[in-house]
């Protein structure tokens, strides 16, 4: 769930019109830059949902994971494709089909579907760095205000040294990372046990409790596989290089893509909860860490001791950072928009000074307070992000003449379902 687009863009900025055919060094680096975008720290959290519930709620998972990931992804791709310019992104053609009044609309919802997950790793590299020096390091960790504060304050020093060098650092370093998620799921092998097939269905058991299950693994799988910040300059990369068969060549990459994704994660969560039980499971939750510090709590050897918790936070501060970026650059926008609302301008060091103390401030006060982690991504992540990846191509497709080709489709109603199902995740939350 991180930015490569700086990377990726440069290599897709041919303007003449191809056809479709053989493939070419552009679109592969696209499907390594959207599989790379994809797996991210949200994954290290999906495991723990997914085993909680028991062997059904995991296979459902398994079986939704690609389609809904695939048919999400290309029809927001397909959205951004809808516009009459070829060079607009995502918030001038939602200005193009709905008015300048929708357009701020998304530009919010864009900042609040990137600002929550900000905060959900705030929490995250806070609970991975104290209990990495609690139980690896056998070193007691400062009061947490004071940990959350100095973690949060370096990494923010580390955004503003240059935001072109971490996008480049951070590009590099995806691929590691998944490279080592694979190996441990290859080194938990020998640890899978039969737990998770003697709990079948979840602990109360009943067609009630698999369906609720379900329905909170749901926002967290969309907040796991998304990889919608880098969608619009996706398709206006290829529009640039193919034209009108743009549609058909975002679509073969993006399911090579998803497919690789699908199969990276569903392995790693696989061996994870293969590994675990359910009760095991529900304690990770309990602790609000990610699968990787529990695995390294829970297995007395030294490569996952120390690998483990060290890969978590790699994986963390990475996601933290373009977040970061990402979250800033959606309040900077917001705050010019109010700003021209009322015939006023905002200086370029005010406004920057305003969005890093606010981000400052509200990371450390979240990460000092600690509340449940996927929590927050049932109730805010995954459920903003469900509305813009899943319902807002679905109504164009009903509403943007453009888009009324896609109509009839059964994938729309399926890609309907599912994000009306994760929104109203939100609502659990609210009775909780």
């Amino acid at each position: 769930m991180d930015t490569l687009t700086a990377n990726i863009s440069t290599t897709s900025t041919n303007t003449t019109t191809k056809k479709s055919s053989p493939w070419t060094k552009s679109d592969i680096v696209w499907v390594l830059g959207l599989y790379g975008t994809a797996v991210g720290a949200g994954t290290l959290f999906l495991p723990i949902t997914a085993g909680v519930g028991g062997l059904i709620p995991l296979l459902i998972m398994a079986v939704l994971a690609l389609p809904m990931t695939f048919f999400a992804h290309r029809g927001m791709t397909r959205f951004v494709l809808s516009g009459s310019k070829p060079g607009a992104d995502i918030t001038e053609v939602v200005e193009e089909h709905f008015g300048v009044g929708m357009g701020k609309l998304i530009t919010l919802l864009y900042f609040f579907a990137i600002y929550p997950i900000l905060l959900v790793y705030s929490v995250a590299l806070t609970n991975t760095v104290q209990d990495f020096m609690l139980n690896q390091l056998d070193i007691q960790p400062p009061p947490r205000a004071l940990l959350a504060f100095a973690l949060i304050l370096g990494l923010i020093a580390i955004v503003r040294l240059g935001e072109q060098l971490i996008i480049k650092a951070m590009s590099i370093l995806v691929f590691p990372f998944v490279a080592v998620l694979i190996m441990l799921a290859c080194y938990l092998i020998p640890y899978w046990n039969g737990a998770i097939f003697e709990q079948v269905m979840p602990a109360e058991g009943g067609m009630s409790s698999i369906m609720m299950a379900v329905w909170l693994i749901l926002p967290v799988m969309v907040f796991s596989f998304n990889h919608s910040p880098v969608i619009s300059s996706f398709a206006v990369a290829k529009r640039n290089e193919y034209g009108d068969d743009a549609e058909k060549k975002c679509s073969r990459i993006l399911l090579c893509a998803h497919v690789m994704m699908v199969a990276t994660v569903m392995f790693f969560v696989f061996s994870c909860v293969l590994s675990l039980s359910p009760a095991n499971l529900a304690e990770a939750k309990e602790m609000n860490v990610s699968i990787l510090t529990y695995l390294a709590n829970h297995f007395d050897t030294p490569v996952i001791a120390y690998a483990a918790p060290v890969v978590a936070i790699i994986a963390i501060t990475k996601s933290f950072l373009g977040h970061y970026i990402g979250a800033s650059e959606g309040l900077n926008g917001l705050v010019v928009k109010a700003a021209r609302s009322k015939g006023k301008e905002v200086s370029k060091k005010a406004l920057n000074s305003f969005t890093t103390i606010f981000m400052l401030v509200t990371a450390w006060a979240v990460a000092t307070i600690n509340p449940n982690i996927l929590h927050m991504i049932e109730s805010l992540g995954g459920p903003i992000i469900a509305l813009l990846l899943f319902i807002m191509p679905m109504y164009a497709i009903h509403k943007v003449p453009a888009m009324r080709k896609y109509s009839g489709a059964l994938s729309n109603v399926f890609i309907t379902l599912v994000g009306i199902i994760s929104i109203t995740a939100i609502f659990y939350s609210l009775v909780q």
